[in-house]
């Protein structure tokens, strides 16, 4: 048999690698802003366009899917036609997923910013957007699977099981999350509501950390760490057990990040269950790897990519042990809403995921260029002011996490708060958000070094768009011999049968846990006293959700006695029945909103979003002028009634055309309680929708304060 000559695309490993450095520079700026603007609001710039609340959901889709998610197609596309010894499928399916993704990061750069948001956290696109990714998802599918079929070797090494586990995943997590009932052409409300749309998007957000910042990472460290270390892997056998125990239990884990909130308590319990077990297959994925490394220091001492790879590895060790451990309710209720959490997140992000893209970055661009790395020193360089940047944005988030749950927890000896302001706690970790951003900073730094290290790689080099390539053709009469008996080995050369045990390891998990949430209505009890909202306060609830106001408060009052003290009644399951989407937030800057209904007068909330200081002295809120100079548009108010009433909210038939008129009156109502404390602002003033919500926000439950059926 005769070997078959072909050639490697490097052409579409390079596109995606100079999108990997561009994004990545832009999110990490976008990053350094949104940290600096909470120690310094003047960085808000006043604008309705560049508040933290607008632009937080674009670092975090800037850094995920348009950073990340450029470095693991670039990964992926670059190891995957070495390891399948095949050219890939279709150069034209290629370049449209190229094109496609870079497009859809540009939507989400002009969308999120004019609060054009979902607010469902890492998937805040909205429907046509979501129909994009969808689409985009499926073509790169098609063109891995069709790369896997053509191939020349048989075997499926273990980094093409991350590929596909991910693709399959990723694809039943969007699909699921994204049900939405379209309004407008940027306009839709969830199926879900309430206690189901929070586990359905929690059930998302833990799992796209998992299949998109983790298992295709892994699969890129099985390829390139032992490329680099010229080294095999440690352990096939613990490559095994690693991947199908991870993809298994990972999907279980989604409700530890709803403990103590409204979510069934057996939900939240399974999850904390799973997220324990979890340690297990991630630490074994982190073992396999570093054991690769064995006799190999003396390389990783003089090696930046190892180093990288290093450090890397030892950040997915350090998270993957404090999430679960976030996951025990003791640790999780002084944790939870603090910055705890983003110190959390950012050392898996900036360590496992950043050093990771950089090290295989630094990998790839000298092969595909035929040539040597244009500066070691500057890599080492990087290396060095990167992890300086890590520790200078981790360490004060600690400290300040640390700082807001023990604050907020505290009583004196007469049983009171010792801190019943809010601001109190925020003020007092201003110098920690300061560390935090100079971390940042650092870290953005040494991108910044590392861009303009591969742009002399680039220029001294020249790309080796089709690389030749020769391998003996797959043999279509192949018959395994005894050494290659046993199931997994046979598994590893049927992708089609591999897909479909990836996806039944993963739908398992998500079944149990969602059915009964749906399917028993006693899961969900209702509240004779909740009512759906009026077209007034839907109005202001849109634009609580324009102007990212979730991304700072949330609408979650924990049973603990320090929140009741706090804020009130505890928040009931029943309550948000009619919450389409779901606002219980995940992070404290401000206060917990749930009760604030009632608490203030109307004069008070103007004058708070008109300039917060006046009401809050060091408050670093932005100023929102614009909701009293702008006009509320209600041309589709009529439209959201009726979506609404489809997905279940039981507005009257043909209320759509009594709204505009019951909307006019609530707002005439407040604007002359306005007139009384000598604010003049006319009714149709989008400030006046935003009051009217507020003020209704926690006030169902009054009269019945514990009356569930």
């Amino acid at each position: 048999m005769q070997l078959e000559r072909f050639n490697y695309d490097n052409k579409i490993v390079r596109d995606f690698g100079i999108a990997t450095i561009v994004w990545g520079i832009i999110g990490m700026t976008v990053g350094v802003l949104i940290a600096s603007q909470l120690f310094f609001p003047a960085l808000n710039f006043a604008t309705p366009y560049t508040t933290f609340g607008r632009i937080r959901p674009l670092h975090t889709n800037a850094v995920i899917f348009a950073f990340v998610g450029n470095a693991i197609f670039m990964g992926i596309y670059y190891s995957l036609q070495r390891l399948l010894k095949a050219r890939m499928f279709s150069d034209a399916l290629s370049y449209i997923h190229f094109w496609g993704w870079q497009l859809i990061i540009v939507s989400a750069v002009i969308t999120l910013p004019l609060g054009l948001s979902t607010t469902h956290e890492y998937a805040e696109l909205e429907w046509p957007i979501d129909i994009a990714i969808t689409i985009i998802w499926v073509v790169f599918g098609v063109n891995m699977f069709g790369t896997i079929f053509k191939r020349r070797e048989r075997h499926m090494y273990v980094a093409i099981w991350f590929y596909i586990a991910t693709f399959v995943t990723v694809a039943v997590l969007h699909i699921v999350n994204s049900f939405e009932i379209p309004v407008t052409a940027f306009k839709s409300f969830y199926l879900y509501s309430g206690v189901q749309d929070a586990l359905v998007q929690w059930w998302y957000g833990h799992n796209a950390v998992a299949f998109i910042l983790t298992t295709p990472y892994l699969g890129l460290m099985y390829y390139y760490l032992p490329k680099m270390a010229n080294r095999p892997v440690y352990s096939y056998k613990l490559s095994i057990l690693h991947f199908w125990t991870l993809i298994f239990i990972y999907i279980w884990a989604g409700p530890h990040h709803l403990l103590y909130s409204s979510l069934p308590d057996w939900a939240q319990s399974v999850g904390t269950v799973f997220s324990i077990m979890l340690i297990a297959p991630s630490w074994g994925g982190m073992i396999n790897g570093l054991l690769t490394l064995r006799g190999a220091w003396d390389k990783v001492r003089e090696d930046p990519l190892l180093k990288f790879m290093v450090v890397g590895l030892t950040a997915y060790g350090m998270a993957t042990f404090e999430g679960p451990m976030l996951s025990l309710k003791q640790i999780n209720g002084i944790a939870h809403f603090t910055d705890w959490i983003v110190a959390h997140v950012h050392v898996g992000a900036l360590g496992w995921n950043g050093f990771l893209s950089f090290a295989i970055l630094y990998w790839i661009i000298p092969r595909i260029y035929r040539t040597t790395l244009y500066s070691k020193k500057a890599a080492s360089f990087h290396f060095w002011i990167g992890t300086l940047g890590i520790l200078f944005y981790a360490i004060p988030m600690y400290w300040a996490g640390f700082t807001q749950g023990l604050m907020w927890k505290q009583f004196t000896e007469e049983g009171l708060l010792k801190y019943p302001n809010f601001l109190e706690t925020t003020l007092s970790i201003l110098p920690m958000h300061a560390l935090r951003a100079i971390g940042g900073l650092l870290y953005l730094t040494g991108a910044i070094v590392m861009g303009w290290n591969l742009y002399k790689t680039m220029k001294q080099g020249q790309l080796q768009a089709n690389e030749p390539a020769e391998a003996m053709p797959l043999s279509p009469d192949y018959t395994p011999g005894k050494q290659e008996r046993g199931f997994h080995r046979w598994l590893e050369r049927k992708p089609i049968q591999f897909l479909v045990a990836s996806l039944i390891a993963i739908l398992i998990g998500g079944m149990v846990e969602m059915m009964p949430t749906f399917l028993i209505s006693s899961n969900v009890p209702t509240i004779a006293s909740v009512k759906p909202y009026t077209p007034l306060e839907m109005e202001g609830r849109d634009l609580y959700m324009r102007e990212g106001c979730v991304n700072c408060h949330t609408q979650m009052v924990r049973p603990f006695r320090s929140e009741t003290e706090r804020y009130g009644e505890y928040s009931k399951a029943g309550e948000f029945v009619y919450d389409h989407p779901f606002l219980w937030g995940s992070k404290r800057t401000g206060p917990d909103l749930h009760r604030v209904g009632g608490k203030y007068s109307n004069a008070w909330h103007y004058n708070h979003m008109y300039d917060p200081t006046t009401m809050s002295p060091g408050s670093i809120m932005p100023p929102y002028p614009w909701l009293i100079e702008s006009k509320l548009d209600t041309t589709d108010t009529r439209k959201k009634i009726s979506a609404l009433r489809k997905v279940g909210v039981p507005y009257e038939e043909d209320y759509e055309e009594l709204a505009i008129r019951d909307l006019d009156r609530q707002a005439k109502k407040i604007a002359d309680n306005l007139a009384k404390d000598n604010i003049k602002v006319q009714s149709d003033r989008e400030i006046i929708a935003l009051i009217a919500y507020l003020q209704r926000l926690g006030t169902d439950i009054r009269a019945t304060n514990k009356t569930e059926k």
